[in-house]
Formats: C-alpha cells, structure tokens, sequence
C-alpha cells in the first residue's frame, strides 16, 4: 500500500511514467503471447516486436536515470542507501520466524547492518500477545472512539505481562545493542524508527516495559516511531511550514448513525489556537465535512487534523477510511488524488494504525495509506482512543510542533513522545489502553 518508484515518477514526470508503464505491459503480453506460440512455427515477428519493446524499455529507464532524484530508479537498493534511512536515528527491522527471531539495526552514516538474534520470541510468540491484547481490548469495549462509559473493566489485564516480554525479548536486546540502557541520556533522548514485519508490526514496542521494575520502559531511553518499509524513510522529504501554508482541521462531533464525539470540538479549538496567526488554518465540521469538502480541501492545505471516527476494511483494506457526513472517504479515493510538499497528517481517529492480520506483510492500514498519499508524517492510534483523551494529546503535539512549524525529521516522533508522557502522567501509566495506542509513523 505503500508509494511504489513507479507513482514517485508519476508525480513529477507523469508522461515518462506513463510511457514507461506502457511499453512495460506490451512487453509483458508479447512475452506472454511468445510462450504460448512456442512450436507453433515462425515466430520472426513476435520475437522482433519484443527485441524493439524492449530497447524501447531500456531506452525510457536511461532517460528516467538521468533525472536529478531518479538516477537509482528501480535499481536494487545498496547498503549505503538504506544508511540514509537511518538519517535521524537508528532504524531497527525485526523479521520473526517460526523458530526464531531477530533484529537488524541500520545505524547513520554506516553501510554495515548491525544483528541482533532475539532467541527468546518465536512467530507463535507474537501471535499470542496480538490475541491477548485484542481480547483485552474487547473486553474492555474498546472499538471506536468515544465517551468512556462508567464500570467498564476488562476481566483481566494482560498488558503487563505483554509489554514485559516485549521489552526482556524484543527491545531491551536492541536497546543493548546500541548502547543506549548503560548511558542513559541526561538531555534529549535518541531517537529510534521501529520497522516490525508480519504480525509483530501489530504489537506495540513503543510501550514495551516491566512495569513491576524501575528504569525498564523503552521511553525512558528513546523517542520511538515506526515505518512500513525503509523505502518510505528514503522517499520522505522533511518540510517546514512557511507564512502561506496552512492547516486543515476536520471535526465529526455528531457523525450521523455514529456514538458523539464531543471531544473533537474541544480539540480542534486547541489546535486553532496553537496555529494562531502564524499560518493559515481552516476548519470543516458536521455537514461541512463531506467527502469531496474534506479532498478538495486537503488538495489545498499542507497539514491536515482528521477528529472523527475511522474503520479498517479487512475485506479490501484500500476502502479503509474516515466516516465523515455524507459517507467513507477511503485510501482508494485519497490516492487518487497527487498530492505534493504535504507535511504532517494527525489522525485522531479509531484504528487509524491497526491492519489485518491476514494482510500482516503488507502493512496496509490508514496510516500507511496516508504516508503513500504524500504526507510524511503520520501520528495515528493502535486501537480505539478515549474521547476525553484525544484533545489533550493534540493540544500537546501542536504545542511543540507550532515553535518552529517543522516536520520529517523526527519533530512529531518527539512531540508525541512529550504529549503521550502528560497523557500517562495524568492517567496513570498502568492505564495501559488509555496512553498505548498514541503512535507516530514517519520521518
């Protein structure tokens, strides 16, 4: 779900890859009509058609190489290339298999690629803990955004023991590693990009912790946020706001056949009042926020603030998206449109970052979707948030992101980490549902 070099190409060059999609598709029928005409005599003609297709392809891919930006254009990736993913902070990818698991640690400025075995978790391993916490989830009645109803309690809580594995078999191995839990930082935390695969990329690592232990929670060592590839840390731009940009603030209090939402007028007021007069700032809430108002409008702006509800679509995650007043707008309709030097989208909505499990390595969600449409940055949420807590998170983010306007390199990863901390402080940090789910996906 994720931007391919193919729509990098188109765009900035629409023609080349246009004709380059083109020849590519003839050349992949002539190849095709070619092995089922084999032995049916002189093929002469189609074996012409696909040498002159085929320089016609090489011809286009020199012309495409010999673009500024374009020059690796679907070239494999070296090892120095996947370095400057890791431009801000180390990158960590974690594959898990049946038997094993085990992280590799992409560092700035190195070509080498650091391993760390992880021995202790297993595939089966991970399985158990997403099961565990969605059941918990369940049972705590946590399924979409809204007002927290008086005595619902979960039978029983497996966040600590969840978070507690991940932390003694997953993130304090990397966090070794790195050097990071000998030499606790006296300022600013280092900042790390989390790259889980397969059903890992449904657990939270950013939270992960023994809670029964004192100085054993990864964010007491790091900044975390995550990416669906390293390629999209590679295509993302870091970007500034300027005087003439602007933000868009959508808000859904009362979505027709939905629960309320009363926190959104609160939080979208917030955010108003951290923009200011600094930049442009428009709001669409109730009727005005249609699904073509919210497109247009977003065309337009180079933030956008979505408080409203969401859903995935497990049968066709493409049509995955957020419930506004006349209907869906999905990622299929977002990614229609091109959009360009787009900066932050922050998604206070429910499950805005949790995909299917069927679709597990393809890390199709609303977020991702949302990183392939152009936005860089993505804050987004694991599971359902409380409504009462959702504008105390962004009125803390745009607290810190509004000082200098800048995003994509690292900045939002940051100011959630601060905002998530105020959250956890006020509500305690055993209330693991409440302050978990809050995550950052981007540069």
């Amino acid at each position: 779900m994720l931007r391919s070099p193919l729509d990098t190409l188109h765009s900035s060059h629409p023609d080349l890859a246009t004709a380059l999609q083109t020849v590519s598709d003839r050349l992949h029928l002539a190849s095709s009509e070619g092995l089922i005409s084999q032995g049916a005599g002189d093929d002469s003609g189609a074996i012409e058609n696909r040498l002159r297709l085929s320089k016609e392809y090489t011809a286009l891919l020199s012309r495409i190489r010999a673009l500024s930006g374009f020059e690796d254009f679907l070239q494999p990736k070296k090892g120095d290339a996947f370095a400057r993913a890791a431009r801000y902070g180390p990158v960590v990818v974690i594959n898990c298999h049946d038997q094993h698991c085990a992280a590799l640690v992409v560092l700035p400025n190195q070509a080498t690629v650091g391993h760390v075995p992880l021995p202790k978790v297993t595939e089966a391993d991970a399985r158990k803990a997403q099961s565990d916490i969605k059941s918990s989830l369940w049972h705590k009645n946590i399924r979409e955004r809204g007002v927290r109803k008086k005595g619902e309690q979960a039978s029983e809580d497996c966040f600590p023991a969840v978070l507690a594995a991940l932390w003694h078999n997953i993130v304090k191995p990397v966090l070794d590693y790195l050097g990071y839990t000998n030499n606790v930082p006296t300022g600013s935390l280092p900042h790390i990009t989390w790259c889980p695969t397969g059903i890992l990329s449904f657990l939270p690592l950013h939270a992960a912790g023994d809670y029964s232990q004192p100085g054993s929670r990864v964010f007491d060592y790091a900044v975390s946020s995550y990416t669906p590839t390293l390629t999209a840390l590679l295509a993302s731009t870091p970007s500034t706001l300027t005087p003439d940009s602007r933000v868009l603030a959508i808000g859904q209090p009362a979505t027709p056949n939905l629960k309320p939402l009363p926190g959104t007028i609160h939080e979208i007021a917030s955010i108003k009042v951290h923009i200011g007069h600094k930049y442009g700032f428009s709001q669409l809430v109730d009727d005005q926020a249609t699904k073509n108002a919210v497109l247009d409008a977003m065309q337009v702006h180079h933030w956008v603030h979505l408080a409203c509800h969401a859903g995935q679509n497990p049968k066709d995650p493409t049509k995955s998206g957020f419930f506004l007043h006349d209907g869906t707008l999905d990622l299929t309709t977002i990614n229609q449109r091109s959009f360009r030097n787009k900066g932050l989208a922050f998604l206070s909505a429910c499950q805005t970052a949790k995909g299917d499990e069927e679709l597990a390595d393809e890390a199709v969600h609303l977020a991702s979707g949302m990183l392939m449409a152009g936005y860089p940055s993505v804050v987004a949420t694991m599971w359902s948030v409380i409504d009462d807590d959702a504008p105390l998170v962004a009125d803390k983010v745009y607290e810190q992101l509004m000082k200098d306007g800048k995003v994509g390199n690292g900045e939002a990863g940051r100011a959630l980490h601060g905002a998530v901390a105020e959250l956890r402080g006020k509500v305690g940090e055993m209330e693991f549902y409440r302050w978990v789910p809050y995550i950052h996906i981007g540069s």
